[in-house]
């Protein structure tokens, strides 16, 4: 039997080529982070930067992780001391990765209903200058707390403001005692939304305006976006492998992909000093502007998913990895990211070189042969994803060429013909709009029915009838597909 991960045992971990192991000093440093929140994303990205920080000597401090709900406890967290295995496995740059890191960023994980005194006491400390979060886009909403009292209020909005004020009161108020706040939840602006949540509870608790100023001036609430698959849990199997392969069982062991993506919207000397962790990893990016890494994910990322998966299904692949095993499904993949949505995005504010860099990673994340991401999956809700993602793609592109773009034409082609096909044979598909497609497509008359759909200039904010081509190449495409399948078509 595996003894289990921890403080004491890993004097025991005998080193091996792919296991990074902490040094002994990274239990002495001080905490510099307090995180809400002890999901995998926060474990394998924000803390995953931290780690690596510490084991460049750059960072040099660790996490106070609060889990702030009532389900589960923190006992694997206290016998491992805070300890956890990060396997990361995939695609870089062309090339296999296989790695796995002990992550030692995790000083202690509190209970916000056991242990909030202790949660208050992080206020007094002078070193901890930096607030992280992922607690779900439902976490970052308006409430009526009460701010006060010895329990920790029930929103994370309330618990971050009893926080911040319990800091404005044990340091007067100064504004070097002021926190950098940065929440990874998945909403557009994240940062200041938070802001103006915590400013308006404030103000309903009636709290003074010296604070309310001092949270709005020595306080920075910058926003932020997160890109990394982290799955989670490993497969038992796998897990215990890899166990037997180390030496020791750990409970709190996640995979993860190559890739990874924090981008920390703020243009503040003080931020960059404070965020220092930043300079140990390409993959954490601090600007005055991060709009562009939004454009480059939804566009890239998730449009790409998006034109490729009616195709994907329609071929009979299963998972994305088996997809990209196909020749001719990898290279109009390829083709379809690199030579017109890379060419579509690029601009003032995005060059080609950062748009084909970004679609090259986006190849090797699909390629990955540790991910079982379903196309059936992707294909949930697709039409409103091919209105939010892929439809502005199509406008920019006439709007710089008048050529069709032949990938992007097969792509919708594929996609009218899946849900055609969901259609026929009663399959479950998760589509709000799905009454749409019953209602338009009346009969077999392929060229009325994708003439129809595309002139619908009210569903779809704009006439793809009227883009030069388009219709013809989407309409020739539908009929392809059903005479002799994805694969030839393609």
């Amino acid at each position: 039997m595996n003894m289990q991960l921890s403080k004491k045992t890993l004097v025991n971990i005998q080193p091996q080529a792919e296991l990074i192991t902490p040094s002994a000093n990274v239990f002495e440093l001080p905490e510099k982070v307090l995180q809400f929140g002890t999901g995998v994303l926060l474990r394998g990205l924000p803390d995953y930067f931290i780690d690596k920080a510490n084991r460049q000597g750059i960072f040099n401090g660790r996490v106070v992780i609060v889990k702030s709900t009532a389900s589960g406890g923190t006992d694997a967290f206290q016998q491992q001391d805070g300890l956890f295995t990060q396997v990361i496995k995939g695609i870089e740059n062309g090339k296999e990765v296989s790695e796995k890191v002990i992550n030692a960023s995790v000083s202690r994980v509190l209970s916000a209903k056991e242990d909030w005194k202790q949660i208050f006491d992080c206020a007094s400390n002078k070193e901890m200058q930096i607030i992280i979060s992922n607690t779900t886009e439902v976490g970052i909403q308006m409430a009526d707390d009460k701010i006060g009292g010895d329990e920790a209020p029930p929103s994370f909005p309330g618990k971050l403001l009893a926080f911040l004020y319990e800091r404005f009161k044990v340091f007067n108020g100064s504004s070097e005692s002021g926190m950098v706040i940065i929440p990874t939840e998945l909403i557009v602006d994240n940062g200041k939304k938070l802001k103006s949540i915590v400013i308006a509870m404030a103000e309903n608790n009636k709290l003074s305006a010296e604070f309310i100023q001092w949270l709005n001036e020595a306080n920075d609430f910058c926003s932020s976006l997160v890109d990394r698959i982290v799955p989670g849990k490993l497969p038992a199997d796998e897990q215990k492998a890899i166990e037997n392969e180390l030496g020791y069982s750990d409970e709190l062991m996640i995979m993860s992909e190559c890739f990874r993506l924090w981008a920390i919207e703020s243009g503040s000397e003080r931020v960059k000093d404070i965020l220092s962790f930043a300079k140990a990893d390409k993959g954490v990016v601090i600007a005055a502007d991060i709009e562009k890494f939004r454009e480059l994910k939804l566009r890239l990322l998730n449009g790409t998913h998006t034109f490729s998966c009616g195709l994907a299904n329609l071929a009979g692949f299963t998972t994305v990895k088996e997809a990209m095993q196909d020749k001719k499904f990898n290279a109009f993949v390829s083709d379809l990211s690199k030579k017109e949505i890379a060419a579509t995005i690029s601009g003032d504010s995005i060059s080609y070189a950062e748009a084909e860099t970004f679609a090259q990673s986006v190849l090797d994340r699909f390629s990955n042969p540790h991910l079982d991401h379903k196309w059936i999956s992707i294909a949930v809700q697709f039409t409103s994803k091919m209105k939010m993602r892929n439809i502005p793609l199509l406008v920019k592109h006439y709007s710089k060429s008048s050529e069709v773009p032949v990938n992007m034409a097969l792509g919708f082609a594929a996609y009218l013909l899946f849900m055609k096909k969901t259609i026929e044979t009663n399959t479950s598909l998760q589509d709000d709009n799905i009454g749409y497609i019953t209602e338009n497509w009346l009969d077999d008359a392929t060229k009325t029915y994708v003439q129809n759909v595309l002139a619908d200039e009210q569903f779809w904010g704009v006439s793809l009838a009227a883009m030069n081509g388009f219709a013809d190449a989407v309409t020739t495409n539908v009929e392809q597909l059903q005479k002799e399948g994805a694969i030839q078509t393609v």
